[in-house]
């Protein structure tokens, strides 16, 4: 199957509009030239496909049912929306997908009108879709018009408060809104919590046949001859979960669990709640994560965030490295501090491969805990035992840190807990794109009083910051690391204990000195070479700390140098704001001191590789050097000399 897969009638597919001429036969043959179609793609470029193999029927039945654009689809996480993607006009250019001026991995509203709202985080599905059912009844502009609106909610989404705040604004509010439950029972980590416990009640206590009855006649919604069978099938149901389901105490009107694969129920459910709902539904679906590719089927973390693969073996291309993950670093480094600490506990939010924390797991079991899609509880969880008197790692990444910045700043930062942020993913992460790039974490956290926050420079400063944040008890602390691979330093058998508030000196140079925060430290070298080379050798400086700064190096650099330049990894606000403030306070743009500050821009960079988005940034090497002769005031012609 390494050959692109026959599909005629995909081929005959340019728009959702066209599905409405295949018979339900043909829907069923659709899907499955829909699935091979999917996984040959996304082979040839990597990318997320587990969740969307689930969903194949799902996006077929919603599309030939509904009437998109003008009725609102939201993927919730919208990594399920690859096959959508396919129905809807971009099949040509899915050999883009999460690649520079491609198609990005997530729905996007400037993509497509069948994407109408952007979604890569998680549980924001049902609040759009509340938002779009008000503005159809209100009369609201949309260039697509207003229809139905249509969540699909995976059950890892659902572990997200957001979720539930909304659920129980829209059975508030009664309005025509139709959610899909997509329960594979497993999001990228195994699903936690009580709601995955009580999904799974709903259709574990009896056979599933019976279900199926009760999916394909949902008592009120269906024709009359169905309805008898329908009411004792849905008291079964009740009966099963103790006296009515969750989603019906909340207003909706629940439908379900039905086969998600099963083509024949899918439209027969989807075609009445079309014609019948007048208030909010609830579908539940159970669908299968990876279906219908082996090497998929019955991962956790199956086809999410793939690289490019062999079909027929599953195996990824993944080029090889002589360095360790960063991410593997502050794991292992996590778990050497742990061994000899007993109150060292780690928390994620349903990303335990992704932060490291599954090899902590592994160790200590009891000492490991993934909350579910819920990172303002995690930061407020991790705040209790703080206060309890553990020393809690909150290890997220750091856009998803955004989510819970209010409880950092509430529950952490004023009552000075010293939990521990490790903070991955910070910087440009590349196919992602903006959603997932770290930008903001050194601006939201450096700005807040008794914070200390850290940036790695290289895989053994990780190791020396870890160390360093178990070790710092007066309040709370956060250190930060990219994606990927480190740059290949030797490293220690154990970090060092840093000195809170310490830069270091790299290498000593004239006329301009470059301070730098975080991981852009290997393009400073570069840089700092090639200037060397025309007679302009920079000193070269690590900051460590954004906060507290190191003063005494700051102003050091600032009063031997003609010109200062500081290079961060992430937006305005951050680093190079708090040295500039120093600066201004201390007098010392008064003796004519040249500064600059290189930061990400002002814009959100789309999906490309790191080095082309740094490029976009123009934070590279070849930027850095171009930086300094232009601050230095060296002609164009003698740059290029």
């Amino acid at each position: 199957m390494t050959d692109r897969p026959s599909t005629p009638l995909l081929d005959r597919v340019t728009s959702p509009a066209d599905l409405k001429r295949f018979s339900d036969h043909e829907l069923r043959r659709l899907a499955d030239e829909l699935r091979q179609e999917t996984i040959w793609s996304v082979s040839r470029t990597g990318g997320h496909f587990g969740a969307g193999l689930g969903v194949v029927e799902l996006t077929v039945a919603i599309h030939a049912v509904f009437d998109t654009p003008r009725d609102k689809l939201i993927w919730d996480v919208s990594h399920q929306c690859y096959p959508h993607k396919i129905l809807t006009g971009r099949r040509t250019r899915m050999g883009t997908i999460r690649q520079k001026d491609g198609l990005s991995g997530f729905t996007k509203r400037s993509e497509s009108p069948y994407d109408p709202f952007g979604a890569a985080h998680s549980s924001t599905s049902i609040s759009a879709a509340l938002g779009f059912a008000v503005a159809r009844d209100l009369g609201g502009d949309c260039d697509t018009g207003h229809g139905d609106a249509i969540a699909v909610i995976g059950d890892g989404a659902l572990s997200g408060g957001m979720a539930y705040e909304a659920m129980n604004n829209a059975g508030h509010l009664k309005k025509r809104l139709i959610v899909i439950l997509n329960d594979n029972e497993m999001s990228i980590a195994p699903p936690t919590g009580a709601m995955s416990s009580y999904l799974s009640r709903l259709y574990a206590g009896a056979p599933f046949q019976e279900l199926k009855a009760a999916a394909k006649s949902a008592v009120s919604l269906l024709p009359e001859p169905f309805q008898e069978g329908a009411r004792r099938a849905k008291e079964l149901l009740k009966a099963a979960t103790v006296g009515g389901t969750l989603f019906e105490e909340l207003g909706f009107s629940y439908v379900g669990p039905i086969d998600g694969h099963d083509m024949e129920q899918l439209l027969a459910v989807l075609r009445t709640v079309k014609a019948r709902a007048d208030g909010p539904m609830l579908i539940h679906a159970i669908t299968k994560k990876g279906k219908g590719y082996i090497h998929a089927e019955g991962k956790r973390d199956g086809g999410h965030a793939t690289a490019k693969f062999d079909i027929r073996t599953g195996e990824q291309k993944k080029a090889p490295s002589n360095a360790p993950s960063y991410t593997k670093v502050f794991a292992q480094s996590l778990i050497r501090e742990a061994e000899e600490d007993p109150k060292i506990t780690a928390v994620t939010a349903a990303m335990p491969d992704g932060t490291g924390l599954d090899l902590f797991a592994e160790r200590f079991p009891n000492r490991c805990f993934d909350v579910g899609i819920a990172e303002q509880h995690a930061v407020t969880f991790c705040a209790g035992m703080a206060a309890g008197g553990l020393k809690p790692v909150c290890a997220l990444y750091s856009t998803f840190l955004q989510r819970g910045y209010d409880q950092v700043v509430h529950d952490v930062a004023i009552q000075r807990l010293p939990v521990r942020f490790a903070i991955d993913r910070a910087g440009l992460v590349g196919a992602d794109g903006a959603t997932h790039a770290g930008s903001f974490d050194i601006a939201f956290l450096a700005n807040l009083p008794g914070f200390v926050v850290m940036a790695a420079a290289d895989e053994a400063e990780l190791k020396h910051m870890v160390r360093t944040a178990i070790a710092y008890d007066e309040g709370p602390s956060a250190f930060r690391f990219p994606r990927g691979e480190g740059v290949g330093v030797e490293l220690p058998e154990r970090g060092q204990v840093l000195e809170i508030g310490r830069g270091r000196v790299i290498a000593e140079g004239n006329r301009v000195a470059i301070l730098n925060f975080g991981t852009r430290l290997k393009e400073v070298r570069e840089a700092a070479e090639a200037l060397a080379q025309r007679g302009l050798a920079p000193t070269v400086a690590d900051a460590r700390f954004a906060k507290p700064l190191d003063r005494d190096l700051v102003l050091q650099l600032a009063r031997h140098h003609e010109a200062l330049i500081t290079v961060e990894e992430g937006a305005v606000g951050g680093f190079g704001s708090h040295v500039a403030q120093l600066l201004a306070e201390e007098g010392v743009f008064d003796t004519g001191l040249k500064y600059r500050s290189m930061v990400l821009p002002d814009i959100f960079i789309d999906q490309a590789s790191p080095e082309d988005m740094y490029a976009v940034a123009r934070m590279n090497a070849s930027d850095i050097e171009a930086r300094v002769l232009d601050v230095l005031g060296v002609a164009r012609m003698e740059r290029r000399a």
